[in-house]
């Protein structure tokens, strides 16, 4: 029996089409479970849906070939009761599904229960990262209107990505790959800038620009709030004060540098040398 995860479609939101994998190791059943083990050994992966005549039929994982014989059928041990997505489904629907469900993995199917792709976790995480919402303009517009006493608009037009002035030192490389991935695909959500007279101030989107500017693209779309010169940022200060002028200034970081990595290995290195006192 199939448990099947279905979504409202949401115009201009993400679908699992944009974002899973089209090529997947899958395994038949009736392959055994030594041709699924060494299936894990070749690909690292913990799991493979189970296919026949391109149906999908059920799901095996390493956790179900424990103290099983080598030699025992895959049809015999496998998961018949799943879940699966299909390529319309929201990737906030995907995020709920397997965040509640515990699951790491999703495969996709049509109509007729035909592979086409598996959807992940880190897909999940990948379509979230960076996301801008119009919440977040419209927060952002508040907050300026707030604390000068002025109304403020909000245009979504086309800018040109050299003439930023960022205000975020530092993006991960990490993030970078994920970013050029979306632009390719032409996922990527607007970017936030604050128009002046005489410049422009990236408020959010540092990641993707930087992704842009890697691809060779001169251009973005961007929600844009435009303000006088009389109105005085702390953010320019901030910016002006880390020496952040052009996209130039920004550093791109190794994820080996990300903060959490390093306190997660300092922590590790301490355990390691007997300075971690597990009794405190």
């Amino acid at each position: 029996m199939y448990i099947k995860t279905t979504g409202a479609i949401m115009a201009d939101h993400p679908k699992v089409k944009d974002y899973m994998t089209t090529e997947v190791n899958t395994v038949s059943p009736d392959n055994t479970v030594r041709d699924a083990i060494r299936l894990i050994r070749r690909t690292g992966h913990d799991g493979f849906p189970v296919v026949r005549d391109s149906r999908v039929i059920g799901y095996i994982s390493a956790a179900d070939m424990l103290e099983k014989s080598l030699d025992e059928k895959i049809s015999n041990i496998m998961s018949r009761d799943m879940l699966v997505a299909d390529t319309e489904m929201d990737m906030n629907d995907v995020a709920r599904v397997i965040f509640r469900s515990g699951k790491s993995k999703l495969p996709v199917v049509d109509s007729n229960e035909h592979l086409r792709g598996i959807i992940t976790n880190t897909d999940v995480i990948r379509s979230h990262i960076e996301k801008t919402s119009p919440q977040k303009v419209w927060t952002l517009k508040k907050t300026l209107e707030a604390i000068h006493n002025i109304h403020v608009d909000v245009v979504r037009e086309t800018v040109n990505i050299d003439e930023l002035i960022p205000t975020q030192p530092k993006v991960y490389a990490d993030e970078l790959d994920g970013r050029i991935y979306e632009l390719k695909k032409g996922l990527a959500e607007p970017i936030v800038v604050i128009k002046k007279p005489d410049k422009l101030i990236l408020v959010d989107g540092h990641h993707r620009v930087i992704a842009a500017r890697k691809l060779g693209i001169k251009s973005m779309d961007a929600y844009v709030i435009p303000l006088g010169d009389d109105v005085r940022l702390g953010m320019e200060k901030t910016a002006a004060s880390a020496g952040l002028h052009t996209l130039s200034d920004i550093k791109i970081l190794d994820y080996a540098k990300h903060p959490l990595i390093e306190v997660t290995k300092r922590l590790k290195k301490n355990d390691e040398n007997g300075l971690t006192d597990v009794a405190q």
